[in-house]
C-alpha cells in the first residue's frame, strides 16, 4: 500500500514565532518549526518542554471523588479492614495493581491483588470478583483500569458490603457507578487539568494524594514511576502534559535503578546495557508483560513485577517469555486465516470497515489480529471469537478514526463495550453480528474522511544533510520521550543517491543498508531501509530518490552515529 507524505504548513502567525524562537533558543529554524507543531511559542514554554519536572505535576485533588477515595483508604486502614487491589489483566492494569500494592504494602500489611482470568471472567470488574471479595472478608476494594462502567455490579458488591473505588480513564457513559469515589478525569464533572492520564496514571495520583495528607515524602513514590512508564508506553496513550513528565522520569528510573521484575524482563529482551526508550518497551517488554493475560493468568505479571527476589524474578520472567513465544504462534495462525477469511469474501473490496468472526480463535490474541488487519487493509477492524456464550473481540482503528463512536453508535445490538478512540473491546449475542457488521459498516462510511482510508506520513519538515549536525541532533533528542502528542520528528531529504557503499543485508536480502549524499554537502549518511529491497537496483544505477525518516543513534563496535531510519522510499519525481 503507497502511503501519501502529508507536509506541515506554517501561517504567518506561525513563521514568526518559528523565527523568535530560533534567535531566542539559539537553535536551527527546523528545530524551532518543531516546536512550535507542538503548540510550543515561547521562551518559557519551551523551557519547561525541555525541562520536565515533578514539580510540574498538578494537585492529584483537583480530580473529581479524591478527597472521598483517600478518605475511605485511610478509613480502611484504620479500621484494619481488608483492602483488595483489583485491575485488568493486560500492562495498563497490571502495572496499576504491582504500583498500589507496591506503595501500599509497605505501610499495611492487609491487602491483596487480583487479577481476573480473561476467558472465565472477561474484561473489568466480574461478579466472581465481588464474590470473591465478599466470601474473603475484603470491605474495600481499589479497582484500576477498569469499573467505569461497572453500574449494575457496583450496585451488586454494595448488597454484599463491599466499597469500591474506582480509578480508570476510560470513557465514562452518563450514569456513573454508584462507589465511593470515582476517579476519572475523562468525566464530564471533573476539572482535572489533564485528561489523558493512563489507569496506572491514575492510581499513581491516588497514591500521590495518599501520601500527601499521610506525610509521606513524595520521593517515596519516584521508584514507582517505572510501572507508570510501562503503562504509558504500551496502553498508547498521549506523551504529552503530565504524562510526558511522568514517562521522562520513569525511563529515567528504569535506565538507572529498574525494579527487580522490571530488570528480569530487560535481561531476557538484551536490553539490560542499553539506553532504554518508550518504543523499545511498546515492541518488547509490553508484548511479554501482556502474554501472560493473553496465554494464562494477568496474577503472573503482577507477581512478576512485584518481585524482590532475583532468583524468583528470572524464574517467572522466563515462564513469560514463553507464553510471548507462544502468542507469537497464535498471533500469525489467526492473523493468516483472518486473512483468508476476508479473500474469500468479495464484499470486503468495497467495504470502509472489517468484522471477522470465528467462534474457536483464541482470545488472548484477537486484539493483536485486529491491529494486524488494520496495518493490513488499512480500515477499522474488529476481530470476534466465543466466549462465555457470547461473541467477544476487540477493535483497532485508522489514524483520525473515532472507532469507539462507530461501536457506540450500535450499543442496541451490544451486551457491553468500552474503550478509546482507537481500541476497543466489546461482547454481543452470535446472532446480532451480522446486523452489527451492517450498522458498523454504515457508520464508517458515512463519517470516514477520505484522508482516513489510504496510509499517510505526516513529515514534519524538509532537511539536507548539511543540516544534521552533532548540536541538531543533541537538541532533538530533549524533545522525546516520544509517542502519541509528540511523535518523533519525520523529515525528508530529497534527490539522495547511492555513495557507492550501499548494499543488501539480512538473511534473505529483503534490507538496505544504506551510505547517501546528497547535493548539500559532503556528509554520508547512514541508513537502514527495512523490507525495501526493491529499490536497490535503482540505488546501484545512480539514480535519485526522495527519502523519509527518523534519525536515530546507533551504536557499533563502541562508535555512535547518526543513523537515518528510512520510513518510505519514493523515486525522484514520483
Amino acid at each position: 500500500m503507497i502511503n501519501k507524505w502529508i507536509f506541515q504548513k506554517q501561517t504567518d502567525e506561525e513563521l514568526k514565532q518559528i523565527k523568535t524562537l530560533a534567535e531566542e533558543l539559539n537553535i536551527s529554524p527546523v528545530l524551532a518549526q518543531l516546536l512550535v507543531q507542538r503548540g510550543i511559542s515561547t521562551f518559557e514554554d519551551a523551557r519547561v518542554f525541555f525541562r520536565p519536572d515533578l514539580s510540574q505535576l498538578h494537585d492529584p485533588f483537583l480530580m473529581a471523588d479524591m478527597d472521598k477515595a483517600v478518605a475511605r483508604l485511610s478509613e480502611a486502614m484504620e479500621l484494619n479492614q481488608k483492602i483488595l487491589i483489583y485491575g485488568d489483566y493486560d500492562v495498563d492494569g497490571t502495572t496499576s495493581v504491582s504500583l498500589v500494592y507496591k506503595f501500599l504494602k509497605q505501610f499495611y500489611s492487609n491487602l491483596d491483588f487480583y487479577i481476573p482470568d480473561r476467558y472465565s471472567e472477561g474484561y473489568g470488574i466480574s461478579y466472581q470478583g465481588i464474590d470473591f471479595a465478599a466470601a474473603n472478608d475484603f470491605k474495600l476494594v481499589v479497582a484500576l483500569d477498569c469499573g467505569i462502567k461497572a453500574v449494575e455490579k457496583v450496585k451488586y458488591a454494595n448488597t454484599l458490603g463491599v466499597d469500591f473505588i474506582i480509578c480508570d480513564h476510560h470513557t465514562p457513559d452518563a450514569e456513573l457507578p454508584p462507589a465511593v469515589a470515582v476517579l476519572d478525569s475523562k468525566r464530564s464533572d471533573c476539572n482535572y487539568p489533564y485528561r489523558e492520564l493512563s489507569g496506572c496514571g491514575v492510581g499513581f495520583k491516588l497514591m500521590q494524594a495518599f501520601a500527601s495528607i499521610n506525610n509521606i515524602p513524595f520521593e517515596e513514590l519516584t521508584p514507582l514511576l517505572d510501572l507508570v512508564a510501562l503503562s504509558i508506553a504500551s496502553d498508547i496513550v498521549p506523551i504529552t502534559g503530565e504524562n510526558r513528565i511522568l514517562a521522562f522520569y520513569g525511563l529515567k528510573q528504569i535506565n538507572s535503578n529498574p525494579s527487580v521484575g522490571i530488570k528480569s524482563i530487560l535481561d531476557v529482551c538484551g536490553l539490560a546495557d542499553k539506553e532504554l526508550n518508550i518504543s523499545e518497551i511498546v515492541f518488547k517488554i509490553g508484548p511479554r508483560i501482556n502474554a501472560s493475560g493473553r496465554m494464562k493468568s494477568g496474577n503472573e505479571a503482577v507477581q512478576l513485577l512485584i518481585a524482590n527476589d532475583p532468583v524468583f524474578a528470572k524464574e517467572k520472567c522466563g515462564t513469560i517469555n514463553e507464553y510471548n513465544n507462544d502468542r507469537k504462534d497464535l498471533d500469525k495462525i489467526i492473523t493468516d486465516e483472518a486473512i483468508a477469511l476476508i479473500a474469500a469474501d468479495e464484499r470486503y473490496a468495497k467495504r470502509r470497515s472489517i468484522v471477522v468472526h470465528k467462534p474457536d480463535w483464541h482470545k488472548g490474541v484477537i486484539g493483536i489480529v485486529a491491529s494486524r488487519l488494520t496495518e493490513e487493509y488499512y480500515k477499522p477492524s474488529i476481530v470476534l471469537t466465543n466466549s462465555n456464550g457470547l461473541a467477544s473481540g476487540s477493535a483497532r482503528s485508522v489514524h483520525g478514526f473515532d472507532i469507539y463512536k462507530a461501536i457506540d453508535s450500535c450499543r442496541d445490538l451490544l451486551e457491553n463495550f468500552g474503550g478509546h478512540m482507537y481500541a476497543a473491546g466489546l461482547s454481543l449475542k452470535e446472532e446480532n453480528i451480522p446486523l452489527f457488521t451492517e450498522r458498523l459498516e454504515k457508520f464508517v462510511s458515512e463519517n470516514i474522511l477520505e484522508e482516513q482510508t489510504y496510509p499517510q506520513i505526516d513529515v514534519d519538515s524538509i532537511l539536507t544533510f548539511n543540516d544534521i549536525t552533532p548540536k541538531f541532533y543533541r537538541v532533538l533528542k530533549q524533545f522525546g520521550p516520544f509517542g502519541p502528542g509528540n511523535m518523533k520528528p519525520v523529515f525528508v531529504t530529497k534527490k539522495v543517491i547511492d555513495y557507492g557503499t550501499s548494499r543488501l543485508v539480512g538473511k534473505e536480502q529483503e534490507h538496505l543498508k544504506l551510505e547517501l549524499v546528497d547535493a548539500s554537502s559532503e556528509n554520508v549518511m547512514n541508513g537502514i531501509a527495512f523490507r525495501m529491497y526493491a529499490f536497490n537496483d535503482h540505488l546501484k544505477a545512480l539514480n535519485p530518490l526522495d527519502i523519509c525518516y527518523t534519525l536515530e543513534e546507533n551504536t557499533f563496535n563502541g562508535n555512535t552515529n547518526t543513523q537515518l531510519m528510512i520510513r518510505d522510499i519514493k523515486i525522484d519525481g514520483e
